[in-house]
């Protein structure tokens, strides 16, 4: 059994999610606006600078206004790059790995604002009854097939728009394209007080499409995410931007063998992504691009040692037959509370 003043890795998670969520949006006010724009201009989450009360930025602002305002004008001028102009792009990813080396993909899991969100309305999803509806490979579109999507806007929205607008090739208004349609943008500003972000500009065409698509995107992923679990990460170009160094830090997922592997799926269906290799692969297989560090596929193994999430090769937490048995007597691997614990809240 868990010890009842021991709370579980889920309910800790809860508890690191809402404080993060709380310094992201309103840290500015406890620290001061000039403080907090110093914590970090490279958050490997999506904590927004359009929330003047927030805590920290995100990265990939910084990474489109460097391609827009420093490498693709000095491209465009001069037409050469020099140390000078790479510079601000470099203390950008200095700064990324400063934090991305501690927790890794555990900053989508247990730090970014919007997956928070996404699994608080869950909650209220499961709440008033609405059943957890999972991506399946039969689906007309799997998680392979979503996968890309990620990828695309990285590329496509963070990477090069912002660089042609800098040398001029596309319209100023698509500077910095993401962050226009980001539904980080509008949740968090909307957390804070601050509607202006619904508004859309009605005098400049690529300005109002984005700003239409950004409106449509909060909506998707609110009503969306009373059923699917956490919609908008699975597409969200900050978890590729993660995946790409996800091997380069020293916190992981791991699940050395299948020799202890009971096959039962368990540990997909406890997933928020509906990853299917932690339950089908092994080694470097079963941490895929899209695993945020969550650990539910580790709470949710009835085997011992089977799933781990590790620091450096020290087992932060293991899978084990105890934990699992007292997991489920609180809530089933889909996160549905149980009649019995519902008055002790959702873990």
């Amino acid at each position: 059994m868990l010890k009842s003043w021991i709370p579980s890795l889920g309910r800790l998670r809860l508890i690191v999610q809402l404080l993060m969520l709380f310094l992201c949006v309103y840290g500015a006010v406890f620290v001061g606006s000039y403080s907090a724009d110093k914590l970090s201009r490279a958050l490997p989450a999506l904590s927004c600078a359009y929330d003047q009360m927030n805590g920290g930025y995100c990265v990939l602002i910084r990474a489109q206004h460097t391609l827009h305002h420093s490498i693709g004008m000095v491209i465009a001028r001069a037409g050469e790059v020099t140390f000078s102009t790479l510079l601000p792009l470099l203390f950008i990813v200095g700064a990324f790995f400063a934090f991305f080396f501690v927790l890794g993909k555990a900053f989508c899991g247990w730090v970014c604002p919007l997956g928070t969100l996404q699994e608080l309305v869950g909650r209220i999803g499961r709440r008033f009854g609405i059943g957890v509806r999972r991506i399946e490979p039969g689906d007309l579109w799997p998680v392979s097939r979503v996968r890309p999507v990620k990828w695309l806007l990285l590329v496509g929205l963070v990477f090069l728009l912002p660089l042609l607008t800098g040398l001029g090739l596309t319209p100023h208004a698509l500077g910095n394209p993401y962050c226009d349609v980001c539904p980080a943008r509008i949740a968090t500003t909307l957390l804070s007080g601050n509607a202006d972000q619904l508004a859309l500009n009605l005098g400049n065409a690529w300005s109002f499409g984005l700003g239409a698509l950004a409106n449509w995107l909060i909506g998707f992923m609110l009503v969306g995410a009373l059923a699917l679990r956490l919609p908008f990460c699975r597409i969200c170009p900050l978890l590729a931007f993660n995946a790409i160094f996800q091997r380069l830090s020293p916190a992981r997922l791991s699940k050395p063998s299948r020799a202890k592997c009971g096959n039962c799926r368990i540990c997909t269906d406890a997933c928020p992504m509906d990853i299917p290799e932690i339950s089908q692969g092994e080694g470097k297989k079963a941490y895929n691009e899209d695993c945020t560090l969550c650990g539910r596929c580790a709470e949710y193994c009835p085997q011992d040692d089977v799933i781990r999430i590790q620091w450096a090769k020290v087992n932060v937490f293991r899978s084990s037959r105890a934990y699992y048995k007292a997991r489920v007597r609180e809530a089933l691997p889909d996160g549905t509370v149980k009649p019995a614990a519902k008055g002790q809240g959702d873990a």
